[in-house]
């Protein structure tokens, strides 16, 4: 069987998570697979000290590396709602993390990512809590063996956590069916008996993500809200930790497909300013600028890194160019918005011109709009 394109956390970073739990000395919630403290190393990195352990019946030392860049104390909250009884709900703009936060915490506290429901507007009661197996409910009737769980059915029986993205893309009455869930940690099924309840098991919880884009498509209700705590997960405001991350995130990419190339800083800083100025509406000279209307987040820029290094790999010389940044760009910065072309003509003529006179690379970058942005 191929590789994944894309492993859940706890397969990723399996050796990190098994030299954290040997390491592991401090107290641990009841069925949590790390303490607090390592889940939090485990996310912000082990800061260059090394970790021994036994690893494939060999001892080795492994570092743990940062996969979440931002404020420390983002991370500890987190951490301390998921060990109360309220549910954490991340929001914030698309791009700036939130799954991949929410599926680092499943993974270092549960030991299992893949609890996920996706809020969608088809979302029905039966993702959130339970279906059956039609062929064994007509055959057999309700029974434990004709039901198929949910992931937060699941998430109940083990103690774990279950994820559920985009809940502001269901509709508000499903949305709801969280409140008792979260309220009362049961669930109840009545086709099995009156008295058939599942109880969650002491570590269960709910990691939500919503985008603030979202806001007014499907209001939660006030009794829902007062169900999570509420944490915003901002864009990254350090233009040296954004080019460390995309630059990192750029090169994990490649390697999945047995690719090398050259990326030199003053060209991914090219990039990273880029995108930094376009989000902000406003350059590290002063200048303000119009804001394209679709999203320039990290995540945007580590796909335009990755696309680029791919062009230079098959279309170039192995080496990341400004010409191929440019190439890739458009792509992101233009989605639906016929505006958009004159806001990056503008910012082109404007912005990156004035720059091209001082440096090399970014007059490169200014020559090679040309039959581009037209």
């Amino acid at each position: 069987m191929s590789a994944s394109i894309q492993p859940p956390a706890e397969t990723r970073f399996a050796e990190e998570l098994a030299a954290l739990a040997a390491n592991d000395k401090a107290p641990r919630p009841e069925n949590w697979h790390l303490s607090p403290q390592a889940v939090r190393q485990f996310i912000l990195g082990s800061e260059g000290a090394a970790l021994t352990h036994e690893w494939e019946g060999k001892k080795t030392k492994t570092f743990i590396t940062r996969k979440y860049y931002g404020e420390t104390a983002l991370i500890e909250r987190c951490v301390v709602t998921l060990l109360g009884h309220r549910g954490l709900m991340l929001v914030g703009e698309p791009g700036t993390a939130k799954s991949m936060l929410s599926e680092l915490l499943a993974a270092a506290i549960a030991g299992d990512s893949k609890l996920v429901i996706q809020g969608t507007a088809g979302t029905t009661d039966d993702h959130i809590k339970y279906s059956w197996n039609y062929a064994l409910l007509l055959a057999e009737g309700p029974s434990q063996r004709s039901l198929v769980p949910s992931p937060l059915h699941i998430a109940m029986q083990r103690g774990a956590l279950a994820r559920f993205e985009e809940i502001t893309r269901c509709q508000p009455e499903i949305q709801d069916t969280l409140v008792s869930l979260l309220s009362d940690k049961a669930l109840h099924i009545p086709e099995l008996g009156d008295d058939s309840v599942l109880f969650a098991r002491k570590g269960f919880n709910v990691i939500a993500t919503a985008n603030l884009r979202d806001r007014g498509v499907h209001e939660m209700s006030s009794a829902l809200k007062r169900r999570f705590n509420f944490e915003t997960v901002p864009p990254l405001a350090d233009k040296k930790q954004e080019m460390e991350l995309v630059k990192r995130q750029a090169e994990a990419l490649l390697a999945d497909s047995n690719i090398a190339v050259k990326c030199p800083e003053d060209v991914m800083e090219v990039l990273v300013t880029t995108f930094q100025d376009l989000r902000l509406g406003r350059t590290e000279e002063g200048t303000v600028i119009e804001r394209p209307s679709t999203v320039m987040s990290t995540a945007e820029a580590v796909a335009v890194a990755h696309a680029a290094a791919l062009d230079a790999h098959y279309f170039g010389k192995g080496t990341l160019e400004p010409e191929h940044l440019a190439r890739q760009l458009l792509g992101t910065a233009l989605k639906d918005n016929a505006d958009d072309i004159k806001k990056l003509r503008h910012y082109m003529d404007v912005v990156v011109k004035a720059r091209a006179a001082k440096s090399k690379t970014w007059d490169r970058f200014h020559q090679a709009r040309k039959g581009i942005i037209r």
